[in-house]
């Protein structure tokens, strides 16, 4: 696939793309890379649309400022803009995954008039709390173990995750699955461990993941290390001091939803709760026994959804 480095948004970034016609962008979450999008790009492609996937901020050959500040809502949703900018296209549909699907919901928010339809894979829409979100998390799990709010220390889960980057992408990309009723990685016991010791060793790779897909993570992360999308998640706070402007506020654009049924995420926020926040919500489809990383290990049934949300705006 066609790759190229496009100074965008105050920043240099990496973006792979393929084909021509409405411009589809995919954004992707945490710790990925556009390489995540890769059974993605040439099956959009092949069906007549431009599928663009970046590295975003942060990530892989993207530049990765060191103010954490510059990670906030406003710069990566901006970046996209940005790109779609320097594509020369006024619109395009959005398509997340897990952090991703955050941008692009938020992007559909603060750019509406860029949007032409936006997807979010595996974190459904969330409006606007009324407090910060860190407050409302802390009285909700008290004294137990939150990863988001480990995630918020600068240097410590950095540390962490970057101390051996094959066993943090291989616990990752292995473990991110549970039963609907339980809590699995989302509330442990605040024992003293850090992240990835709460995480399953996997015996072997899941049937989804080849040793060189799982290297390529690898030795990106190996070189970049973690910081970067991390401080994604240091920004929370600063997003919702950011956009009181969209207390209240419902996305507009052509909407739909994928998710694995295996996914964690789903025990935290369930998908229906999106829907009185979506105007034109075009459905949700929830995939049997896939777990987080639904677009890699369900391309196939991704694909044959996707494109059909796309059809239908592009009728």
């Amino acid at each position: 696939m066609p790759e190229r480095t496009v100074a965008v948004n105050g920043i240099e970034m990496h973006v792979v793309e393929e084909g021509t016609g409405m411009p589809v962008i995919f954004s992707h979450g945490f710790p990925e890379l556009a390489y995540s999008w890769r059974h993605q790009i040439p099956a959009v492609a092949s069906a007549g649309y431009r599928a663009i996937a970046p590295d975003q901020r942060g990530y892989g050959r993207t530049s990765a400022p060191e103010g954490v500040d510059q990670y906030d809502i406003l710069h990566l949703s901006g970046d996209l803009i940005a790109l779609l900018d320097e594509l020369g296209e006024e619109k395009a549909v959005f398509v997340g995954h897990d952090w991703g699907s955050m941008v692009v919901w938020q992007t559909a928010l603060l750019h509406p008039d860029r949007v032409a339809g936006v997807c979010g894979m595996s974190v459904p829409f969330v409006p606007r709390a009324q407090r910060p979100p860190t407050e409302l998390w802390r009285a909700a799990f008290g004294e137990s173990f939150f990863y988001i709010l480990y995630f918020q220390e600068p240097g410590v889960a950095d540390a962490e995750l970057g101390a051996d980057p094959a066993r943090t992408m291989r616990r990752l990309l292995a473990g991110l699955r549970t039963e609907q009723e339980a809590d699995g990685i989302l509330r442990t016991d605040n024992d003293g461990r850090g992240f990835l010791d709460r995480l399953p060793e996997p015996q072997e790779l899941p049937s989804w993941l080849r040793p060189a897909e799982l290297e390529h993570y690898v030795q990106e992360f190996r070189r970049t290390g973690f910081t970067g999308g991390l401080n994604w998640y240091r920004n929370f706070d600063r997003n919702w001091e950011l956009t009181p402007q969209l207390t209240g506020a419902r996305v507009a654009a052509p909407s739909f939803f994928i998710s694995g049924a295996l996914d964690p995420v789903l025990v935290m926020r369930p998908p229906a709760e999106q829907d009185e926040w979506l105007v034109d919500h075009r459905g949700s489809f929830i995939i049997d026994g896939a777990g987080h990383w639904v677009q890699q290990e369900e391309p196939d049934q991704v694909n044959r959804a996707l494109l059909g949300f796309l059809d239908s705006i592009n009728r």
